[in-house]
């Protein structure tokens, strides 16, 4: 314990990497997240194992994929096992002082284990994600000032980037020039057909000078919110420094999943495995420790954030955990490491699979969506990044190798479980009103 670091981690949600000014975004949406990443470590490839929200902390926290872990959707079905590990009671095991700012465990009791105290601010509020980062600061600030002479495990998750889109006002003036309410313009007339569409349009969407029709506004709300989450993420970091305490903090960012806006028709909601919902930003700064301004090129998941912390916090690492520790990538000490495969899958509006390499994507269905997507879907991503052209017909024998890999995996992973049923056909979609 004596050289080990505090433990700050910053979860936000809804958060895409390509919509901050480090990923190489052209909007000043991120400030702060940028001078973070230039002050520390950034991963170029940081690839989501599961959506949305449940799943990923779920992942966050225990190391494991969730084909191993089993929580693969939102909603009662699935419940984690006892004797699954958990890196925050790791923690609290082995010395440290462990506090969450969040406000999963009213939902799902895991997500309290291990914590000593667990704050939720949401708790004033009707709907629990309109909780802002400034009243999470407001209690994580006065904590990290009472045990500055504690070793500690802080985790806090910010919400603002999750719809619905509401800025605070002093955000109003950013990113958009246009009339948001323009009769004439039709190009959501598409998503108010979709069930999340249907509510918004009776909720969110409507304001005092008509309901919004125009998706660029929507996109700069977005962009606000994440400008004001990063306003959050300065004052936090701005305290590790007032209370002497950001050159002993490894501090880690990442988001949980990213957010599709309008990409592939999917509006404004963080489903279908496709780059802006699965590939996030993660970030890791530990002065004198972890080399400014170094890039981590090879990709990585949730999975590997647990063991990485143990790691750094010399603390044992269960080897139930699925995950890798990359702190040897984020010392510098080594080049090469990180998946050579990502596999992520997720159980919402969709149920599907996909594999990743560096090159290529093939997404997998179990399920038919409201989308009418194909089953199989193969993109080139170093040729087509945006993901426009499933080119599955014309590179069947890739397809099929891919298919045939990601099912194997799949199955491999199953049989030391002792199980054959895959954990998507067996939940089924879980969001689908249809």
């Amino acid at each position: 314990m004596k050289d080990s670091p505090n433990v700050l981690v910053i979860a936000i949600d809804s958060l895409r990497a390509d919509h901050l000014g480090c990923y190489g975004y052209s909007r000043p949406t991120s400030p702060a997240m940028d001078a973070l990443a230039r002050q520390g470590a950034c991963a170029e490839q940081f690839i989501c194992a599961g959506l949305p929200t449940h799943p990923s902390f779920t992942t966050l926290y225990t190391g494991q994929h969730p084909i191993t872990h089993g929580i693969v959707a939102h909603g009662p079905r699935n419940v984690l096992g006892k004797d699954a590990p958990s890196l925050p009671q790791i923690l609290l095991d082995s010395g440290y002082t462990t506090c969450a700012l969040d406000n999963l465990a009213t939902g799902r009791i895991w997500f309290r284990r291990g914590f000593e105290f667990y704050i939720d601010p949401s708790m004033r509020h009707t709907l629990f994600i309109d909780v802002a980062c400034e009243e999470l600061n407001a209690r994580a600030i006065p904590w990290l000032k009472s045990h500055t002479d504690e070793r500690f495990f802080m985790m806090v998750h910010y919400w603002d980037p999750h719809w619905p889109f509401k800025p605070p006002e002093r955000y109003q003036h950013l990113f958009y020039d246009g009339n948001p309410t323009d009769p004439n313009n039709h190009a959501l007339d598409v998503w108010w057909q979709h069930p999340l569409g249907a509510v918004a349009r009776d909720t969110w969407m409507r304001t005092r000078d008509g309901l919004i029709t125009d998706p660029d506004y929507i996109a700069a709300l977005y962009d606000r919110e994440i400008r004001h989450v990063d306003d959050g993420v300065s004052e936090l970091l701005a305290a590790l420094d007032d209370f002497g305490l950001a050159e002993n903090t490894l501090v880690v960012l990442f988001g949980d999943h990213g957010e599709s806006l309008v990409e592939h028709g999917i509006f404004f909601d963080h489903h279908g495995l496709y780059e802006p919902t699965l590939r996030v930003p993660f970030m890791a700064r530990w002065p004198n420790r972890i080399p400014a301004g170094s890039t981590i090129s090879p990709m990585i998941q949730h999975h590997d954030i647990a063991p990485t912390l143990l790691e750094a916090a010399n603390a044992p690492v269960p080897p139930e955990m699925d995950g890798q520790s990359m702190l040897p990538l984020l010392l510098g000490q080594a080049r090469d490491g990180g998946r050579a495969q990502a596999v992520s899958c997720e159980c919402t509006w969709q149920a599907k699979w996909s594999l990743r390499t560096p090159q290529h994507k093939l997404i997998l269905a179990r399920a038919p969506d409201l989308y009418g997507s194909p089953e199989r879907e193969l993109y080139d991503l170093s040729t087509d990044p945006g993901e426009h052209r499933n080119i599955v017909a014309e590179a069947e024998s890739l397809a099929a190798e891919m298919e045939s890999a990601l099912e194997g995996w799949i199955a491999e992973r199953l049989a030391k479980q002792g199980r054959t049923d895959d954990p998507l056909r067996a939940h089924g979609t879980s969001l689908n009103f249809s």
